[in-house]
């Protein structure tokens, strides 16, 4: 029997057994094809103390975030487009200038800092990924390598000074322990500093069934009651909150230390929010019961369809070799056999394989060269910026296919 990682209570509901699975982000290079695979329980458990939803297979994260970790943010044009906007957003809200301090936890390839670096904005980014650090620095954004906590905490506002502004913008579900990362958060603030966090919301997740949201890298799943338990734990409050759009569902929460009197000068959705979390039953078992079930036969009609276009002679691709993708394509159990290969634009993962189904990841000409019947688009949550960018596949007569929440076939 597990217990909660952020409480210690013990862990024995259960939202979901999706059996084993690789490390999602480990992509394999061609050496590796030759050699043994690892495999990890992925099953996510609830706190019925704290409501943390968690993963009960806890992988260190030395071995998950490596140096060559091959996500980047800046791949995405909507994404980028959202940061520039959150950043506008912040500046003008908070009225920063070059005397305020922005320190951005997990800053990736800098992506976002290098707005507030384009207005003369003192900023610092902290990212344990060397790969990505040194793309970062490239855009001119100074750049601390190493994981956030409270140590690196101390050394950074020794240095630096405490921040202004802290964002965290998905990376709370990335730490083992959602309370060391809090309380790193509490020590790196300015007494009257704003942090905002953003991360994949439980209540979107758990209402559509979007398991594939579910892989090692991610400890932990949020609802706005449980970030509220732990901040408070943490000597932090959540002072506002929003809904986003973004990765199928997030929250875009903002705390300040509980002993401070900062007000937003804007308005969010809290409590609204907090209202919709009671009326579904967050704080309850019923909330979580039939998750199973319904992954199951969501798992089991993606499987049909897929195995009926093949029966058909139809060739099937995918795209986009996200983390989220690895998760599904697992869980169905596909392989090469059935989707060919998947196309990405990160040059970082092309001509690597996927883990677990060792899918080949290739350039987008490949997809051009060949016009598959059938394209699996895995990062489904960017459907609008795909669907635009993939125009050309309907016209050579090919179907793009969303297969989360609910299958959707574009033709």
């Amino acid at each position: 029997m597990s217990n909660c990682r952020a409480c210690g209570s013990t862990l024995e509901l259960q939202l979901i057994d999706l059996g084993t699975s690789p490390i999602s982000n480990k992509y394999l290079t061609f050496a590796e094809l030759q050699e043994p695979e690892s495999w990890f329980p992925l099953k996510v458990l609830v706190c019925e103390t704290c409501w943390l939803a968690q993963i009960d297979c806890l992988i260190d994260p030395e071995n998950l975030f490596v140096s060559d970790y091959a996500y980047l943010s800046s791949i995405s044009a909507s994404w980028l487009t959202h940061a520039k906007e959150f950043v506008s957003f912040l500046t003008r809200s908070f009225s920063l200038d070059h005397q305020s301090f922005v320190l951005e936890i997990a800053s990736n390839d800098g992506y976002l800092l290098e707005n507030f670096v384009q207005q003369n904005i003192r900023c610092l980014g902290v990212e344990p990924t060397e790969y990505s650090a040194n793309l970062a620095e490239k855009r001119g954004v100074p750049t601390y390598r190493d994981f956030y906590n409270v140590h690196t905490a101390t050394l950074i506002a020794s240095e630096y000074g405490k921040a202004t502004i802290l964002i965290a913008n998905n990376v709370l579900a990335h730490v083992p322990n959602p309370c060391d990362l809090l309380q790193a958060i509490h020590f790196g603030l300015s007494e009257h500093g704003v942090a905002s966090l953003e991360f994949p919301h439980l209540v979107p997740l758990v209402q559509d069934v979007k398991f594939d949201t579910i892989y090692h890298e991610h400890y932990s799943y949020f609802s706005l009651s449980a970030l509220i338990n732990l901040a408070s734990k943490c000597g932090l409050k959540v002072i506002g909150a929003d809904k986003l759009d973004t990765h199928g569902g997030s929250l875009r929460v903002f705390l300040s230390k509980d002993n401070s009197n900062v007000q937003l000068p804007f308005e969010t959705q809290l409590l609204p929010i907090l209202r919709e979390e009671s009326e579904l039953g967050v704080c309850t078992k019923i909330f979580y019961s039939d998750f199973q079930a319904k992954a199951v036969k969501i798992r089991n009609h993606l499987l049909r369809f897929v195995l009926e276009c093949q029966e058909a002679g139809l060739k099937i691709a995918a795209y986009g070799a996200a983390a989220k993708g690895n998760t599904l394509l697992n869980f169905l159990g596909l392989r090469q056999d059935q989707v060919v290969f998947v196309v990405d634009k990160s040059p970082s993962k092309q001509g690597k394989f996927l883990p677990g189904s060792r899918i080949p990841i290739v350039k987008e000409e490949v997809l051009l060269d060949q016009c598959p019947e059938i394209i699996l688009v895995l990062p489904w949550n960017l459907e609008l910026e795909l669907t635009s960018q993939l125009n050309y596949v309907p016209k050579y007569g090919g179907k793009l296919v969303f297969p989360l929440p609910k299958l959707k076939v574009v033709s």
